[in-house]
């Protein structure tokens, strides 16, 4: 099978790579750009482990194919944090302890980055929503909720 070119601006940087008609997200960023953020978990769209933004909107990486990020912008939680100075949303997981094993963190990260990117102030149940298809296993969910509201209204919260 013959490999496919496709381009794309990952957190920032023009990135290319060369993947297989059916080659998801997920392996491209992993195996061929590096970027070990997204996780692989279930492979079927229902942990959310591997949630990835493309043109700020959330998606599951593993369902996605890699050639329909052509010409897209494609954001991971490995780009949320500039240079030293971590992300609002970075810092209030921290603070609040939402980060155990830290396996779903990535995903809840660009969940609840998409969420404050459009809606800077949400409510408890605006969260609880954005957050809805990412499993935690650890942390029971509060954390992450407290996390996410202290983040809100933070600045530097529309950074890349």
């Amino acid at each position: 099978m013959a490999k496919i070119p496709v381009q794309f601006r990952l957190n920032g940087t023009d990135r290319a790579a060369f993947v297989d008609a059916p080659e998801t997200l997920l392996n491209t960023l992993r195996r061929s750009l590096g970027d070990f953020a997204p996780k692989y978990g279930c492979g079927q769209g229902a942990c959310g482990v591997c949630t990835v933004l493309i043109d700020g909107e959330p998606h599951l990486s593993c369902l996605t194919l890699s050639v329909a990020c052509e010409g897209r912008q494609v954001e991971t939680a490995s780009g949320m944090a500039d240079g030293p100075e971590l992300h609002p949303l970075q810092a209030q997981f921290m603070e609040h302890f939402a980060a155990q094993c830290g396996f779903c963190t990535p995903g809840m990260l660009t969940a609840a980055r998409a969420l404050l990117d459009r809606n800077p102030n949400p409510t408890r149940d605006e969260v609880i929503e954005a957050i809805s298809g990412n499993i935690c296993r650890c942390t029971g969910y509060e954390p992450i909720v407290a996390a996410i509201l202290a983040a809100a209204g933070s600045p530097g919260l529309r950074r890349a």
